[in-house]
């Protein structure tokens, strides 16, 4: 295992209501001295929850939203913060039943991945949401979400889709295809 740099300082040098960006300066084992600058979540950081909700035995749900980041409607996954003290299971039905209409009897913490390890801290976890049943929660979304329906046998022509362009959302709806498929619940 390499040991990791020798932290020389650090200082948030921006902040905004979402993010402080972070200056680091670090000293490599062979001596190397550079400074990184990454994105840091505000407050306690509780973390986030991406949801993997399969509405059938071949078919995950999505949903459409305006993302600030491209300026466009996306599908993607429904995702959300967790709330201070709530569990992540908790979270991922709470945020499935906000964003798509849909509660879950089970649920399944599966992994954790991250965006841009290279500058950001922030990591979501990925839920499998199985057995749905019909209920909608008020959320904070600014507008109604439209949902739809992706087969798992088509991800490549969703990865193709223009409005479909979030990484962590495609690999969570591959690693879940191969999971079922090796439970034998889905057939390749």
């Amino acid at each position: 295992m390499r040991q990791k740099p020798t932290v020389l300082a650090r200082e948030i040098v921006a902040s905004s209501r979402l993010f402080r960006v972070e200056e680091v300066q670090l000293r490599f084992s062979n001596g190397v001295e550079r400074t990184y600058e990454r994105l840091v979540g505000r407050g306690a950081g509780y973390g986030a929850v991406m949801i993997v909700a399969m509405i059938d035995t071949d078919h995950a749900l999505l949903v459409e939203e305006y993302c600030g980041g491209t300026d466009e409607y996306e599908v993607s996954l429904p995702k959300g913060l967790i709330e201070p003290g709530e569990d992540v299971l908790a979270a991922a039905n709470r945020e499935l039943k906000e964003e798509a209409g849909y509660g879950a009897r089970q649920l399944e913490h599966l992994t954790e991945l991250s965006l841009s390890p290279g500058y950001m801290s922030q990591k979501i976890q990925v839920v499998l949401a199985t057995d749905l049943y019909e209920e909608r929660l008020e959320g904070d979304e600014p507008e109604p979400m439209r949902v739809e329906r992706v087969n798992l046998r088509e991800l490549s022509m969703l990865a193709q889709n223009a409005q479909f362009s979030e990484g962590r959302a495609l690999a969570a709806l591959y690693l879940v295809r191969d999971l079922l498929i090796q439970r034998g619940a889905f057939s390749a």
